[in-house]
């Protein structure tokens, strides 16, 4: 599972960053956050294919985290995509993708079915994940996802295999599924005996615009990762609660109070350079200090909780 952040500018398209969207590769469905101009340059540029494509998550209306969304979705049907798309974001967002496509004569290929939201709403479980809302704090209704990743079943336990004798066969795979088996030598075997604790699936919180609000605390609480807006640098606070922003204090703050793992920053102010966004980090890791800020085309790695994370942010 990897995060693949394709624009994390704020507002408005930079030379160094574009605007807000953000691609999360499960290995074969792609599940994308937010479609921001230019997001499908982008995406090519990582050697994904919007094919891949199954489920487009908006956190709101505004345009630079929307406005790449109709382009997207016909590149989609050009490249003959047949598999359904859903499609999740405010209300309005039916009413924006129809009139989009209806005016400019664009035909999908392809079932697309949109999904408008409400806060604490759990919209579905699939693909091994719980994917909820929150309602966060900004000038529009903007949403956070809660992403949770099913627990997987326990390892089998080998050294109580060897103690009872049990021989490699066909029969380990029954076995490691938790399931009876007769071995040849007439032993019947129940595999849950054999099977380990469950192994916690991982947890994901991605939030859209938002000034500092305790909703944010609560959709990531003991997630394994919080991608977080950091518009603004610590002085700014005032800038930032004008807009309905966050700084990255702010967001650092809100990291720790939730329990995450690590804290990825994004929605980043065009006037802030490569030492200026150093700076920024700088501050943010001086509170929480498993805090990266992410660059165009960066890519986090989120490992399973029982393996041992090993430079997990490139980029």
């Amino acid at each position: 599972m990897r995060l693949i952040f394709l624009g994390t500018g704020a507002g408005v398209p930079s030379r160094a960053r574009g605007v807000a969207s953000l691609a999360l590769d499960l290995g074969g469905p792609v599940w994308l956050f937010d479609a921001g101009e230019g997001a499908q340059v982008q995406l090519m540029r990582t050697g994904l294919s919007a094919r891949r494509i199954r489920r487009v998550f908006i956190t709101h209306l505004h345009g630079d985290h929307l406005f790449g969304l109709p382009g997207l979705l016909s590149t989609r049907s050009f490249q003959t995509a047949r598999d359904p798309l859903a499609l999740y974001g405010p209300p309005g967002l039916d009413e924006f993708v129809t009139t989009a496509l209806r005016l400019s004569g664009t035909h999908l290929d392809y079932p697309l079915d949109i999904t408008e939201i409400a806060d604490h709403q759990t919209l579905f479980h699939a693909d091994g994940f719980t994917v909820s809302t929150r309602l966060l704090a900004h000038g529009v209704p903007s949403f956070g996802y809660r992403l949770a990743e099913d627990d997987r079943p326990g390892a089998l336990r080998a050294e109580r295999v060897a103690d009872l004798g049990v021989t490699p066969g066909p029969w380990l795979a029954a076995l490691k599924a938790g399931t009876s088996v007769t071995l040849p030598d007439g032993r019947t075997i129940d595999g849950r005996d054999l099977i380990g604790p469950a192994r916690p699936g991982r947890t994901l919180a991605i939030t859209g615009d938002t000034g500092p609000t305790p909703a944010t605390i609560d959709l990531a609480r003991g997630a394994d990762v919080l991608v977080h807006e950091s518009t603004y640098a610590g002085a700014e606070a005032d800038l930032a609660a004008r807009y309905g922003h966050s700084t990255c204090t702010d967001a650092a703050r809100i990291a720790a109070q939730a329990g995450v793992g690590t804290l990825l920053l994004t929605h980043l102010s065009a006037r802030y350079d490569e030492a200026a966004t150093a700076a920024l980090e700088a501050e943010a890791r001086a509170i929480f200090p498993a805090t990266h800020a992410m660059s165009d085309l960066a890519t986090h790695r989120v490992p399973r909780r029982d393996v041992t994370p090993e430079a997990a942010t490139s980029g």
